[in-house]
């Protein structure tokens, strides 16, 4: 058990003891500075079950607790704060415990839990990643990852939309303008040549718009009759159909695409365990409309069209059958969900992270599913995140002015390399050395500027900042890693492994006190992180446990401790915090330089 889980239970015991009361729950908050205590527990919800004053309620239970319970040393009442003192014997009896386990604050998932499918990345093949879709990669990850780390068995997934009109857009241009050129030929990775094409449609749409206006069309009609859109369209119809010409050459440009999109993958260092394609997903779905017909999900209108009606839920009807009998995209994404069940039997719940604009399609998706009786309808989640703005302003892939994701990548290796030569640290290293500590710093610049922030909330991002090495950085933290590596490196002579130090040889200081404390909350946030489905809170107490790190390495003496007990626990210490950084930047998808 944990402090609060020990302090949780003998509160209860001394509520009941003194006043035959039974507490439902102990709720508890970091004891302010200026106060003496390690934990404090917030006596004014109590006043529901005890009556009387907080403050004589308070010395109350801090007597019983100093009386009873061993961990406890001292306590004082401030108001309606019971600030609670513990025995040095317990943060060192909690440290020797944990300081060998590598893995320490992950729990190994149990046979019997249902496992969770995480959706993410699932970008359209017509263009190449861009900054927006760096934040959903990210987002998904490392939510993927922190899931895995409080104990749950997860399948990361995509589903790859790769047809519909904007392939066949870029199929159009090739075709028309492309001259027979490939990746090989341009040296272009695949996704930016058929991305390329993208753009090249929309400007040939716009040239054929303002002709069309010029002889005298509505701009609206001028939109829907414009040759080029009316040919790709066509070209639409002929793939649907099966048409040989028009799928091998969308076999052909979606292959370059998935090559690129590998690429940048593994640069960004994010995987998939399986993927999903819309052409073999489009078509999902019809039969558990043609179910909900006869259980009364649904219900049909005159004009054949299926439609349910959510009204009584605030919600309104939604179609999932056209007249045409043809699916919407709610169709094939209730399919799609009862397939992947399918594939993966022991698949519970479901995480699809998607940008905010999407949430209401969400919402009436996972009330369907419930509607159409799947238990693990309680289980799906909307990851919602907000958009990625730059500076400059708004990204338009038809316009050719997003961020794009290879682009982005160098930038920021190349911003740490500019940064890391003016602060002259990399003496002694070969070229090779240098280009994978930029590469590294660069990446954990960008994930960590992106994963630190609410996934509700917009950011505004600016890779010059997020590459300072001072404050709530990537690098600022991964340089702290660095330095525990050094202090390491010159303590080699120590065997800071084998010895276990009790509380009779040492007696803590606040500084070393506050770090095993910030060690201890690492368990417990990745739980509320996995709970959240917020990668934030784990980059935000890596920060806060780096800024203790930095106040006990400025304010104690490690490798120059006046014992040597000292000198081997504080070295112990930073070993353990290093270790407690590396996993925690592990689970955002951040490495970590042995030196810099």
């Amino acid at each position: 058990m944990n402090l609060q889980e020990i302090l949780s239970n003998q509160v209860k015991a001394a509520v009941k003891s003194i006043f035959d009361a039974d507490l439902e729950s102990v709720e508890f908050q970091a004891t302010r500075r200026e106060f003496a205590g390690d934990i404090t527990v917030v006596v004014f919800p109590m006043l529901r079950f005890v009556k009387g004053n907080p403050v004589q309620i308070g010395e109350q239970i801090g007597q019983y607790l100093v009386e009873q319970v061993s961990e406890v040393k001292a306590f004082n009442v401030v108001k309606g704060f019971l600030n609670i003192e513990i025995e040095d014997a317990y943060f060192i009896a909690f440290f020797n415990a944990m300081k060998q386990n590598e893995s320490y604050g992950f729990v190994s998932p149990k046979p019997e839990d249902k496992a969770v499918m995480v959706e993410y990345s699932s970008p359209n093949t017509n263009k190449p990643l861009h900054l927006g879709h760096i934040r959903n990669n990210l987002l998904g990850y490392s939510v993927s990852e922190i899931l895995k780390a409080s104990g749950k068995q997860v399948y990361k997934t995509q589903i790859i939309n790769d047809r519909g009109i904007h392939i066949c857009k870029s199929m159009l241009a090739w075709k028309r303008f492309g001259n027979e050129e490939t990746p090989e030929s341009t040296g272009l990775k695949g996704d930016k040549l058929v991305g390329n094409y993208y753009v090249k449609f929309d400007q040939e749409y716009k040239k054929e718009i303002q002709q069309l206006i010029s002889e005298g069309l509505s701009e609206e009609d001028a939109k829907k009759s414009a040759p080029i859109l009316v040919e790709a369209q066509h070209m639409l119809k002929l793939w649907e159909a099966g048409d040989p010409e028009t799928v091998a050459l969308w076999e052909k440009m979606n292959g370059w695409v998935y090559e690129g999109f590998d690429e940048t993958y593994k640069n960004l260092g994010v995987d998939f365990d399986t993927l999903y394609y819309e052409s073999q997903t489009y078509l999902l779905g019809k039969e558990f409309v043609a179910e909900g017909l006869k259980t009364g999900v649904f219900y049909k209108r005159e004009d054949g069209s299926v439609w349910c009606d959510l009204t009584n839920e605030g919600l309104d009807e939604k179609i999932v059958l056209r007249s045409d009998g043809t699916a919407v995209y709610m169709t094939q994404d209730i399919g799609t969900a009862i397939q992947r069940v399918k594939d993966f039997p022991d698949v519970g719940g479901m995480v699809y992270t998607v940008g905010n604009e999407q949430e209401y399609h969400f919402q009436v998706l996972f009330l369907i599913i419930k509607k159409l009786g799947f238990e693990w309808a309680e289980n799906l989640y909307h990851l919602s995140y907000g958009m990625v703005d730059l500076p400059s302003g708004k990204m338009k892939s038809r316009e050719g002015t997003v961020v794009d994701a290879d682009d982005l990548i160098v930038e920021m290796s190349q911003t740490a390399q500019e940064i890391s030569e003016e602060l002259g640290k990399l003496d002694g290293y070969t070229e090779a050395e240098k280009q994978a500590l930029y590469k590294t710093i660069g990446l954990g610049a960008l994930k960590y500027y992106i994963l630190k922030v609410d996934p509700r909330k917009r950011i505004l991002f600016d890779p010059k900042e997020s590459i300072d090495f001072q404050g709530n950085t990537g690098p600022f933290i991964q340089y702290t890693y660095a330095r525990i590596q050094s202090i390491l490196r010159k303590s080699d002579f120590i065997d800071i492994d084998n010895v276990i130090l009790s509380a009779v040889e040492i007696s803590l200081n606040d500084k070393e006190k506050e770090l095993i404390k910030q060690i201890e909350l690492f368990p417990e946030v990745i739980q509320n992180a996995a709970a959240q489905h917020s990668p934030a809170l784990i980059a935000n107490y890596t920060y806060d446990l780096v800024k203790e790190f930095n106040s006990f390495y400025q304010n104690v003496s490690i490798l120059g401790a006046d014992t040597e007990t000292n000198k081997v626990f504080r070295v112990q210490l930073s070993k353990t915090v290093g270790n407690v950084i590396k996993n925690a930047f592990s689970i955002l998808g951040i490495e970590v330089p042995e030196r810099m």
